[in-house]
């Protein structure tokens, strides 16, 4: 973490792009959303029409990484920063009644209306907590999947996400996620500025140390693809994409 980087507000940042996020899905925004970007990335006609549309509507992903995931029936999975629900609801229609489905995130606005959604639909084996990624209110090997899309990014303290990830999952669980990263180093000017955090991309590692991060805790097995699909829409972004390398991955890892 950069040692000048106010983190308080990049909180307070991030909290008031994602809380537009849940409230005005139609705004522009640093990046894409809706279900045009969903499929694009990989996710299926089938599950995007057996979740809630509202839900759709506000999904602001990076990438798709259910395949990564393997989900099976049964499975109990926790999804960082779960947003209006999509990733959350698709995951529900994989691991079925006899799994469970628990998405954490900081912003009242995307919890709220994620349970509203949930509710509606009945999708009863999914729960939203709020939660920061960085320390999980879970017990000790809770879950078997941990997935997560265009978040972790997001966090001034991903080594501490990573192990708090470790931590909750079962021996020989799974971890897949996609993220924002960077090719080179960027500059401090750029890892400072929280408005750029709050947009994908002040906060994206360089990859090498990405990795490093994951393995760290006790993690193996990196599998790590690109998403050339995936595009930036701000011209602030479209410029460090250049000048940084910064793009979209995915990734999956087990914990050893």
């Amino acid at each position: 973490m950069s040692k000048s980087l106010d983190v308080s507000k990049l909180e307070r940042e991030v909290k008031s792009v994602y809380r537009d996020v849940a409230e005005a899905p139609t705004e522009r925004y640093h990046f894409e959303m809706g279900r045009p970007l969903a499929e694009r990335l990989g996710y299926s006609s089938e599950d995007l029409d057996g979740i809630p549309e509202e839900a759709v509507e506000s999904f602001a992903g990076v990438g798709y990484h259910f395949d990564l995931a393997d989900l099976q029936p049964g499975d109990d999975v926790l999804d960082l920063g779960s947003g209006s629900g999509t990733d959350a609801f698709v995951a529900a229609l994989h691991v079925g009644e006899t799994g469970s489905v628990t998405g954490v995130d900081m912003t009242d606005e995307q919890l709220e209306k994620a349970r509203r959604l949930r509710d509606e639909a009945g999708m009863d084996t999914v729960s939203f907590e709020k939660a920061y990624i960085e320390d999980l209110p879970f017990e000790d090997t809770t879950f078997d999947v941990v997935i997560s899309n265009g978040v972790v990014n997001l966090s001034a303290e991903k080594e501490d996400v990573f192990s708090e990830v470790n931590r909750v999952l079962e021996p020989n669980g799974r971890l897949a996620l996609s993220d924002i990263i960077s090719e080179e180093h960027m500059s401090e000017s750029i890892k400072t500025d929280a408005d750029l955090w709050a947009a994908c991309i002040g906060g994206a590692e360089q990859v090498d140390d990405y990795t490093m991060m994951i393995e760290t805790p006790g993690f193996d097995a990196i599998e790590i693809r690109e998403n050339p699909q995936y595009e930036f829409a701000s011209d602030q972004a479209v410029n460090a994409c250049q000048k940084y390398g910064v793009k979209s991955i995915s990734l999956s890892a087990s914990k050893r």
